[in-house]
């Protein structure tokens, strides 16, 4: 059994040290917060301020991968999840009546939750798990390397982390400190060839503002759409736990009207602008926070190998440390358990030679890792311009998901990581359906259902 260290104590680190410590392995998990998520799930969510992770307070909706993982390798997870408060929601359960089942179509559910439910039920099973060791409050300030190995000739063996004047000793060490994570900076002053790093900075700018269902009022506003748009603003809501709702702008980040909409005024006047986040809005809900707002992101790759193999061995990488992407499709979680996933499963082959992780990242995770960059730098040069909706058979998928069953599924599979885009939407049946379609809508063109620019200018200007 292999003696394994994580450093990050966010949902990969977690995820990780749990899956690792029910195969039997020793584990040690380092994390600089000395707070965890607890029972009071509204006093940690809206009252911890946590500058390190800003994403811990917008808007989630777990994908399928997490449902998958979790119900697989720590069912008592996921039951104590749902008893937090999580809810499951079928893709199909737009339509009401599902239609015939085929093979995978159990999969299609989103975990409507905050990301602070989730974090207190992997805290609690963490807590009950003998082999593995928490060590909060303890900040990881170097790795210990194996001495005497020239690391630019061979790849540097690291052999655990420094935590103050000690030496933690490990077989393996997992970085899961997330995105801003020192280790890349570690190795390059050890000597050991750099990570290879593709970065994208995102020009998106999301605010969102969290609101509550009114106990003595309407629990839903019946079938409506979670998404709108503009040609320079996207609108959505999250349904989440315990009547819990985020509601969510996202815009440019060289909007000039960005800073008004920090206003809570201004920053409902403009969602009852969108059908999707009006409907909710006119449930009467009470506000649950300000409005909180995020920009700055990369989309960022970190490999600890390059073309000549891995830059060290000993060491990998993990969550938001190996894949970073903005949450415009809600990748980070259910990247991040896959990969804890395959790390528990594969860590004495890991331990001895990284080879194949790095291998079997780039082939399972690098994929969705590029197509978050593109659909992001088609949503922030769209954004930026305010342009027009152009392509007829991309808003005709879109439209038609939401009235027939297969392209819905088709689109379903895409969103939980399950297809890529060109498979899923890439067959004779599709085709079919959407040729249909178009024909029952021959007027059909691509239109926006949010304001236009004059509109919004005149309300947040006034």
């Amino acid at each position: 059994m292999a003696r394994v260290a994580v450093i990050g104590g966010g949902i990969s680190g977690l995820g990780t040290a749990l899956m690792l410590g029910r195969r039997g392995h020793t584990v040690t998990l380092f994390e600089q917060e000395a707070r965890q998520a607890g029972e009071d799930l509204d006093r940690d969510f809206y009252h911890w301020g946590r500058a390190r992770v800003p994403q811990a307070v917008q808007p989630h909706s777990l994908l399928a991968p997490v449902r998958t993982v979790l119900r697989a390798e720590t069912p008592d997870v996921y039951a104590d999840l749902l008893a937090r408060g999580a809810r499951e929601y079928h893709e199909f359960d737009w339509f009401g009546e599902h239609p015939t089942h085929r093979a995978g179509d159990e999969d299609l559910v989103t975990l409507r939750t905050r990301r602070i439910v989730l974090e207190a039920a992997l805290v609690a099973a963490v807590r009950r798990e003998r082999t593995v060791n928490v060590r909060r409050g303890c900040r990881v300030r170097a790795l210990g390397m194996e001495k005497g190995r020239p690391a630019r000739v061979s790849p540097a063996r690291v052999t655990g982390v420094q935590v103050g004047a000690d030496t933690h000793r490990a077989d393996l060490v997992i970085d899961a400190s997330g995105r801003r994570s020192p280790v890349p900076a570690w190795l390059i002053a050890a000597g050991c060839r750099p990570p290879v790093v593709d970065s994208h900075r995102t020009g998106l700018a999301y605010l969102c503002r969290w609101y509550r269902l009114r106990a003595d009022g309407p629990r839903d506003p019946g079938r409506v759409k979670t998404g709108s748009a503009a040609p320079f603003a996207l609108a959505g809501v999250f349904p989440s736990d315990n009547d819990a709702f985020a509601v969510n702008l996202v815009l440019s980040t060289g909007d000039p009207t960005r800073g008004a909409l920090t206003d809570p005024a201004v920053f409902e006047a403009a969602a009852r602008r969108f059908p999707a986040t009006a409907a909710w809005l006119d449930l009467a809900p009470e506000p649950q926070s300000a409005v909180l707002a995020m920009a700055g992101l990369d989309n960022r790759w970190t490999a600890l190998a390059d073309g000549a193999g891995p830059v060290v061995t000993g060491l990998v990488n993990a969550g938001d440390s190996l894949i970073h992407t903005n949450p415009t499709l809600g990748h980070g979680a259910a990247l991040g358990l896959r990969a804890a996933q395959y790390l528990a499963a594969h860590v004495d082959q890991i331990a001895a030679d990284p080879s194949g992780y790095h291998a079997w990242t780039a082939h399972a995770l690098r994929p969705w890792f590029d197509a978050q960059v593109t659909a992001d730098r088609t949503n922030e040069q769209r954004l930026a311009e305010s342009s027009p909706l152009s392509d007829r058979r991309a808003a005709a998928l879109a439209a038609c998901a939401f009235d027939d069953p297969v392209i819905m599924r088709a689109r379903a599979q895409v969103r939980h990581l399950l297809r890529p885009a060109h498979d899923a939407y890439g067959t004779d049946e599709v085709d079919r359906h959407l040729i249909a379609w178009l024909a029952a809508h021959p007027d059909f063109s691509p239109q926006h259902d949010g304001p236009t620019r004059d509109q919004w200018d005149t309300l947040v200007s006034g």
